[in-house]
């Protein structure tokens, strides 16, 4: 098991915890809710949280490598006849959950944070060696005046320490 350094960046935390073979990720997004996001899920506009979550390792004077990638993507459609929320979540475009949700509360749960997800193997981890979990965050569709090519999103990356 190994204990990582809690870092938060934009209201986005991230949490590492290595057991049994597996990284599991867990993370929330605390501003990520916004007035106009609930605007266009109320509207019924289909509203996708997307996640990419990077393991990587730092490399001296190289870039960092990256030793695994996963995109956790999160769909909410409101329909206004039945007043319920179509949820849908995908980890690398497998559907891991479907369900239909009726608390607004619970939506806003469901598509800011993701707790203990089994997201990389340790396999092609070293031991004793320090490695760093980032997470990016984007929200579709973007309520902008104008296209922009670069992410507006929100990211964080926490440290942690391999120890088989």
């Amino acid at each position: 098991m190994s204990a990582a350094t809690l870092s938060a960046a934009d209201g986005l935390r991230v949490i590492p915890l290595v057991r049994d073979g597996t990284v599991y990720i867990s993370f929330s997004l605390s501003d990520g809710y916004t007035e106009e996001v609930k605007a266009a899920i109320k509207s019924g506009l289909k509203t996708t949280f997307t996640y990419t979550v990077d393991l990587r390792a730092q490399a001296p004077a190289w870039l960092d490598r990256t030793i695994a990638s996963v995109v956790v993507s999160t769909s909410v459609q409101y329909d206004n006849l039945t007043r319920r929320y179509k949820m849908v979540r995908t980890i690398d475009g497998r559907t891991e959950e479907a369900q239909v949700v009726e608390d607004e509360a619970e939506v806003r749960q469901l598509v800011t944070a993701l707790s203990r997800a089994a997201l990389f193997r340790t396999v092609k981890l070293e031991a004793n060696r320090e490695y760093y979990v980032r997470v990016r965050a984007d929200v579709r569709p973007r309520n902008a005046a104008f296209p922009w090519p670069w992410a507006s999103g929100h990211s964080a990356q926490t440290k942690f320490t391999f120890i088989p």
